[in-house]
C-alpha cells in the first residue's frame, strides 16, 4: 500500500486543467454530452489520488461525503418537478400565464420579470423553487410576446438568486453566517452593498432593453389565440391561485420548504380534479411524467403551435438529467477534495496575501476556483470560509465581510456554471442555454466585481472597533 502525501501544486493544478481542457474541448467545442466528459475528469483526478496514496475505498468515501452536503438540494430537485406537473395540471401555471400575458406590458417585462421572481425567492428562501415555478411562467410569456429569451431568463435567473441571497429562510445564506459566526441578519445587511448596486445597474440595463421591445406584441394574433384556447382547456378561477398561498404561507411561518411543496402540489392535484374535471389518475401521471397535452386534446383537438410545449412540463423524470449531471460533477469534486488537491490549490493562493486588497481578491479567486470546480455554494461557504476566517481576524476585518465575499463570489456565479447543480437546472428547466442568459444575468456577475472593487478601496469594508 503506498503511503499517503500531500500532492504537488503541479499535480493540484492539473486536475483543474484537465476538467477546463475536457469540458472547454468537448462541451464547448465538440457540443458532446457534459456527463461523460465529468467522469473522464473524474478519471483524472482518481488517477492523482492514487498517486498520491489513496486508496480506492478511500476516494468513494471522499465523493460520498460530499454527495451528503448536496441532498437538501436533490430533494429541492424533486418537489420542484412534482410542482411544476401539478401546478399546469391544477392550472396554476397556465392561469399565471393567462393573466401575464395580459397584464405585463412588453416594455416592462424584463424588470418585472426580475422584481417578481426576486420577491417569490425572498419569500420561500430557494432561488430554483422561484424560477420552477414563477420563472416557468414568466418564460412562457417571454416567448409568446417574442422577447428574447436569453434576456427573459437573465433577468428571471438574476432575480430567483437575489432573492435566494438575500432572504433570511435560504440555505446558503444561513449557513455563510453560521459558519463565520455572524449575526444573520447583520450578514443581509452587510449584502446589500453589493446585491443592491449590482441589481440597480441590471434594472436600468433591462429597462433600456426594454424600451426597445415592440409594446404591440401583446395583441398579436397568436397570442389572443393562445389566451383563448388557455381559457377552453382550463376552467379558471381564483381556486387556482391556492398552491401558491399554501407557500406562501409556509413561507411565513418559516416552515420546511420541501414539505410545503409537496403540500401545495396535493392541493393542486385536488384542484386539477375537481376544477378542470381532468382524470385523478392524470395527476399522479403529471407528478411523476410532467402534464401531457393529451390531457386536454380531447377540448382542443387543434391546439395552437406553443400551446402544447407550455403544456408540456414537470415531473419527477424530468429532472433525472439533472440529478445524473450532478452525480458525475461531484464525482469530480470529491475525488479531488479528498486528495489533497483542493487544500493546495487554496493554500497557494492565500500564500500571497500581503494586504486587506490582497486578502478580499484572493478570496474571491478561492471561491470562484472552488465554485466552477464543485459547482456548489455550500462546499465554497464551508471549505474557504473555514480557511480564511482567521486571516480576516489578523487584519482586522468583520467576518462579515468574509461571509458577504463568499455569497458575491460563490452563491451568484452558479447559474455560470455548466456542469453545477443551478447551471444544469436554470438550462434545462427554462430551456435556455448558458452563453445565451449570460450578459444578461447583470447581478450575478456584478457582485463579484463590486466585491472586488471594494476589496481595493476599502469602501463598504467593516473594520473591528477597537475601542
Amino acid at each position: 500500500m503506498k503511503e499517503k502525501r500531500d500532492p504537488t501544486l503541479f499535480e493540484a493544478l492539473s486536475t483543474i486543467i484537465v476538467l477546463a481542457i475536457i469540458i472547454g474541448i468537448g462541451f464547448g467545442v465538440m457540443g458532446l454530452a457534459i456527463q461523460p466528459l465529468l467522469l473522464l475528469a473524474a478519471a483524472y483526478a482518481g488517477f492523482i489520488a492514487w498517486r498520491v496514496g489513496l486508496s480506492w475505498r478511500e476516494m468513494e468515501e471522499g465523493v460520498a461525503d460530499l454527495l451528503k452536503t448536496v441532498m437538501p438540494a436533490l430533494y429541492i430537485l424533486l418537489a420542484v418537478g412534482i410542482i411544476i406537473g401539478t401546478w399546469i395540471y391544477s392550472g396554476t401555471v397556465p392561469y399565471l400565464i393567462y393573466w401575464g400575458l395580459q397584464i405585463i406590458d412588453p416594455t416592462y417585462f424584463l424588470v418585472s420579470a426580475f422584481l417578481l421572481t426576486a420577491i417569490v425567492s425572498v419569500a420561500t428562501g430557494t432561488a430554483w423553487g422561484s424560477v420552477g415555478t414563477a420563472g416557468i411562467a414568466l418564460i412562457a410569456i417571454a416567448m409568446e410576446l417574442d422577447i428574447n429569451v436569453g434576456m427573459a431568463a437573465g433577468a428571471i435567473i438574476s432575480g430567483g438568486v437575489f432573492g435566494d441571497k438575500m432572504s433570511p429562510l435560504s440555505d446558503t445564506t444561513n449557513l455563510a453566517a453560521l459558519v463565520n459566526r455572524v449575526n444573520i441578519y447583520d450578514h443581509i445587511r452587510h449584502m446589500m452593498w453589493t446585491t443592491f448596486p449590482a441589481s440597480i445597474i441590471g434594472l436600468i440595463v433591462w429597462f433600456i432593453v426594454g424600451l426597445q421591445i415592440d409594446a404591440g406584441s401583446a395583441d398579436a394574433p397568436n397570442v389572443q389565440e393562445l389566451l383563448s384556447q388557455l381559457d377552453r382547456a382550463f376552467n379558471f378561477s381564483l381556486v387556482m391561485l391556492l398552491p401558491i398561498l399554501v407557500i406562501v404561507i409556509g413561507a411565513f411561518k418559516k416552515y420546511p420548504i420541501v414539505p410545503m411543496m409537496l403540500l401545495s402540489s396535493i392541493v393542486a392535484l385536488f384542484i386539477g380534479f375537481l376544477v378542470n374535471g381532468f382524470g385523478f389518475a392524470h395527476g399522479f401521471t403529471s407528478m411523476v411524467d410532467g402534464f401531457n397535452f393529451e390531457m386536454v386534446s380531447h377540448i382542443l383537438p387543434e391546439p395552437n403551435e406553443n400551446m402544447q410545449s407550455l403544456l408540456d412540463r414537470g415531473g419527477i423524470m424530468s429532472m433525472t438529467t439533472i440529478i445524473v449531471t450532478i452525480l458525475c460533477g461531484y464525482a469530480f469534486a470529491g475525488m479531488i477534495e479528498a486528495s489533497g488537491c483542493l487544500k493546495v490549490i487554496l493554500e497557494a493562493i492565500f500564500s500571497i496575501i500581503k494586504s486587506m486588497a490582497h486578502l478580499i481578491s484572493a478570496t474571491v479567486l478561492a471561491s470562484l476556483v472552488m465554485v466552477f470546480t464543485a459547482g456548489v455554494a455550500s462546499v465554497v461557504i464551508i471549505v474557504v470560509g473555514t480557511l480564511m476566517k482567521d486571516a480576516f481576524d489578523e487584519f482586522g476585518l468583520e467576518r462579515k465581510n468574509l461571509s458577504r465575499t463568499l455569497e458575491d463570489a460563490g452563491t451568484m456565479v452558479l447559474p455560470f456554471i455548466p456542469w453545477g447543480t443551478s447551471g444544469i437546472y436554470y438550462t434545462t428547466l427554462l430551456d435556455v442555454s448558458i452563453s445565451e442568459f449570460l450578459i444578461w444575468a447583470i447581478p450575478c456577475y456584478l457582485c463579484v466585481v463590486f466585491a472586488l472593487i471594494y476589496g481595493w478601496t476599502g469602501f463598504g469594508i467593516a473594520k473591528k472597533s477597537h475601542t
